[in-house]
């Protein structure tokens, strides 16, 4: 199956997820976590890319990055993969890939969409049952958010945040809202109000990631 097109936008919000190679865990204690959120703080500024939300996982990170030049966010990501990679073999004595590759990259509408996307990225502990609330999980943006320096916290949103983002973001999303994020996730897809992406599939030539799989142009659905 070809890959799909990277879509390069100027300043706009990209979700961008990857997984340890084989899905096998990548951070397996407290410090491998603070290293790559360290990486990920030291990163920021990098090729102009803002990092506005984190949250990893063991085997497994969500990121919401906006590049000011869309075209140097591969630079970005590379600097960051290649950084950590070098220092998790040092740590562990280790050779070999860590990452599964190619990271999965979507852009955001930065409206409620985008809230609906960090809400998902910094909830996500308590739907994988790691921790019974958002701020019982140390290894996501939602704490930094409430760190008592800058340098601890994520670029702010473009837009503006829930006056009470402890309870919106405690508040489980719906199944639709989830599997709309997947969706996004497993085909590349844009994610925003059905005009603006339609504009962005058309500009971007990313059609295919809209169109239902298995099945063909022109060929009439079965009732």
């Amino acid at each position: 199956m070809p890959r799909i097109a990277r879509a390069l936008v100027d300043n706009c919000c990209y979700h961008l997820i990857n997984r340890g190679n084989g899905r096998l865990q990548i951070y397996h204690k407290e410090g491998d976590y603070r290293a790559f959120i360290d990486l990920l703080l030291q990163a920021r500024g990098k090729y102009g890319v803002r990092l506005r939300a984190w949250c990893l996982m063991p085997n497994h990170f969500h990121l919401v990055v906006q590049p000011t030049e869309a075209g140097l966010l591969n630079k970005w990501v590379q600097w960051l993969m290649t950084t950590h990679v070098r220092r998790y073999h040092k740590h562990y004595g280790s050779s070999g890939h860590v990452w599964q590759g190619r990271y999965k990259s979507f852009i955001v509408q930065d409206d409620e969409h985008l809230l609906t996307v960090t809400r998902y990225i910094e909830g996500n502990p308590v739907r994988a049952l790691l921790a019974p609330t958002v701020g019982q999980w140390p290894w996501s943006s939602y704490q930094g958010r409430i760190a008592a320096t800058d340098e601890l916290r994520p670029d702010p949103l473009p837009i503006a945040l829930p006056e009470d983002w402890a309870a919106f973001v405690g508040t489980p999303l719906t199944d639709a809202e989830i599997e709309k994020v997947r969706n996004s996730v497993n085909r590349q897809t844009p994610l925003g109000h059905e005009s603006w992406l339609e504009e962005m599939c058309m500009k971007l030539g990313l059609e295919s990631t809209v169109r239902r799989r298995g099945w063909q142009k022109g060929r009439k659905r079965k009732e």
